[in-house]
């Protein structure tokens, strides 16, 4: 597999190695100079100066090839939108994948169909209010190609869920509980399922479905 990393910061460059280190072909862009060195010092040739968003810097890079994956992993949310553009449009890269620095870029990102895209701040963040002791409704990830999403929602002793099995409860259509984790240990959750308080249930569901599905296992 060949592919094209613009952005030679911590992620880029350790995403370069692991490539390498499993055997597939690769090429590393960064713009900054002190940077582009200590990634040539370590990559060689493989690695190059240049701004990503500019046509005569990816061709450099061996994108007329076409790769088989564009990784745009710069801190510019601007940069990596363009960057990925390009390579779809332009050069007909069959797969790319976008690094979101501000999560209110996603929608951006979103309309122009780039997808996947990775947004370390939206992870951080869903992890922090997953520690939290009692949370209410998580967005644990996002299937923004399949327009699905996974929650993980907190069961506690007034919710009107406890105390049913998962055949009884009035899920919103679009709406699937996947599994139940219980004193740490996880079972998937079938119609005979029963929920009670201080379960952690992961969902299925489709965007815009969160308040419904919050009605049915949260709140009456």
């Amino acid at each position: 597999m060949y592919v094209l990393i613009a952005g030679g910061g911590k992620a880029g460059a350790n995403v370069m190695r692991t490539l390498l280190r499993n055997g597939h072909e690769a090429t590393i862009i960064e713009q900054d100079r002190n940077r582009f060195e200590r990634l040539e010092s370590e990559f060689e040739h493989q690695a190059m100066q240049g701004d990503a968003t500019e046509l005569f810097v990816l061709e450099k890079a061996g994108v007329k090839r076409p790769p088989d994956l564009v990784l745009a992993l710069t801190g510019d949310d601007e940069d990596n939108m363009v960057i990925t553009q390009l390579a779809k449009e332009k050069y007909g890269v069959p797969k790319v994948i976008a690094r979101v620095n501000d999560p209110r870029n996603q929608p951006h990102f979103d309309l122009l169909g780039i997808s996947p895209t990775v947004c370390a701040t939206s992870s951080i963040l869903g992890l922090v209010e997953h520690e939290v002791p009692e949370h209410d409704l998580v967005h644990l990830l996002e299937l923004r190609k399949e327009n699905l999403e996974i929650v993980e929602v907190q069961i506690d002793k007034s919710s009107p869920s406890a105390g049913k099995t998962v055949e009884k409860l009035r899920l919103p259509e679009g709406a699937r509980l996947i599994s139940v984790m219980r004193d740490g240990k996880a079972e998937i959750a079938v119609g005979s399922t029963e929920l009670k308080p201080g379960d952690q249930v992961l969902a299925i569901l489709q965007p815009g479905k969160e308040d419904e599905l919050r009605r049915v296992l949260l709140k009456n």
